[in-house]
């Protein structure tokens, strides 16, 4: 019975002997820096869930429509910013990207930690800067990314006010 009660003890003790986890969470501050951006960008982290607010222009979504208020998330959601937020916040399990217009919200995009491979960071990093770089001239380009976030994404939100075909 002695060497049961050992046995049991040594493991427990082998088992907190791991290297210690990182259990720190971002501040709004360390998840605003982590993105650069000249319009409205406001962040704030709610459990474990970095949120990150994004102000998209009024003009943008009239010129651009139901495609232009869809892929406003996945322009941010899919950037080095966001992979490298995860990098460093181990404890973070998710990115969500709201994207408002004045004080109502355009979409929602929630990304898991674990939804990408290193491949396919790698593919929607390359997705999303098409997009970025070409997008306005060749709309497919954008078309491809609200495909691509929509197939990866943990969940998705767009308003019907700003996305409904007329």
């Amino acid at each position: 019975m002695f060497r049961l009660e050992l046995m049991v003890l040594l493991t427990l003790a082998l088992v907190g002997c791991g290297e210690p986890v990182d259990l720190v969470l971002p501040s709004s501050a360390e998840i605003e820096a982590h993105y650069l951006y000249e319009g409205s960008l406001g962040a704030e982290v709610k459990g474990n869930v970095a949120v990150v607010t994004v102000g998209q222009s009024a003009r943008q979504l009239r010129r651009g429509g139901t495609l232009w208020a869809k892929v406003g998330p996945y322009i941010f959601l899919f950037s080095e910013e966001t992979q490298q937020l995860l990098n460093d916040y181990p404890n973070l399990a998710a990115v969500r990207v709201i994207t408002m217009v004045g004080e109502s919200e355009v979409a929602n995009v929630l990304l898991g930690r674990d939804a990408l491979s290193d491949i396919q960071w790698r593919r929607a990093l390359n997705i999303a800067g098409r997009a970025r770089v070409n997008g306005t001239r060749r709309v497919t380009l954008l078309q491809d990314l609200v495909r691509w976030g929509e197939d990866h994404a943990e969940e998705y939100n767009y308003n019907p006010r700003y996305t409904r075909s007329k």
